[in-house]
C-alpha cells in the first residue's frame, strides 16, 4: 500500500503540473494583431529643431587693463578704514574657558565665598559648573566681569561695529537663568 501511494501522489503531481502549463499555452494571437495594428499606424513627423539665436557680438578693447583683475576707478578709490581708537578686545591673551559658548547658554545657578575671595557658579551646556571671579571673561563677545552679586553676574561685552570698531555692551546673567 504504501507503493501504491506513492506511485498515486506521482501521478497526481504529473497531472497537475501538466494542467497549469496547458493553462499557460494560450493563443497569443490577440497580442499579435494588437502589435501589427500599431506597425500599421503611420509615424508622427518629427518636430523640427529650433533656430539657434543670435547675439550681437561685442568686441573687448582692453586700453591696457587686465579684465579679470578688480574694476576701481582711481578717482572712486575706497580708503581702508582707520584703526579705531576707542575700545578694543585683547587678541594677544589666551582665551578662557567659559569664552567658548554663548551667553545665553550659560546658567547662573549660586556664588561662592572664601575668605575674601567670592565668585559666581556658573553652568556651562554640558551641565559642569565653573567658578567665575570678577576680571574673567566669558561669552564669544569678549564679556569681561565686572560685578557678581547675589543675583546675577553683570559683563561689559565688546561687539564689532562693522567698520573695525568696537561697541561696548552691557550685559548680566541672572541667577536661575537657562
Amino acid at each position: 500500500m504504501n507503493q501504491v501511494g506513492k506511485h498515486l501522489r506521482k501521478v497526481t503531481g504529473a497531472v497537475l503540473v501538466t494542467l497549469m502549463l496547458s493553462a499557460c499555452t494560450e493563443s497569443m494571437d490577440d497580442l499579435e494583431k494588437y502589435i501589427v495594428a500599431v506597425k500599421a499606424k503611420p509615424a508622427k513627423p518629427i518636430e523640427p529643431v529650433p533656430s539657434v539665436v543670435s547675439y550681437p557680438s561685442y568686441e573687448y578693447s582692453s586700453s591696457n587693463r587686465d579684465p579679470f583683475s578688480k574694476f576701481m576707478d582711481d578717482a572712486e578709490e575706497v580708503e581702508s578704514p582707520t584703526k579705531s581708537t576707542g575700545p578694543q578686545p585683547d587678541f594677544g591673551r589666551s582665551k578662557e574657558y567659559l569664552e567658548r559658548y554663548e551667553l545665553d547658554t550659560l546658567a547662573m545657578v549660586g556664588t561662592f565665598r572664601k575668605e575674601e575671595s567670592y565668585w559666581a557658579l556658573v553652568r556651562d551646556p554640558e551641565g559642569v559648573i565653573h567658578r567665575v571671579p570678577v576680571g574673567d571673561f566669558i561669552g564669544k563677545n569678549h564679556g569681561k566681569v565686572v560685578s557678581i552679586n547675589d543675583a546675577q553676574v553683570d559683563l561689559s561685552e565688546l561687539i564689532s561695529d562693522g567698520t573695525g570698531g568696537w561697541i561696548v555692551r552691557e550685559a548680566s546673567i541672572a541667577l536661575g537663568d537657562g
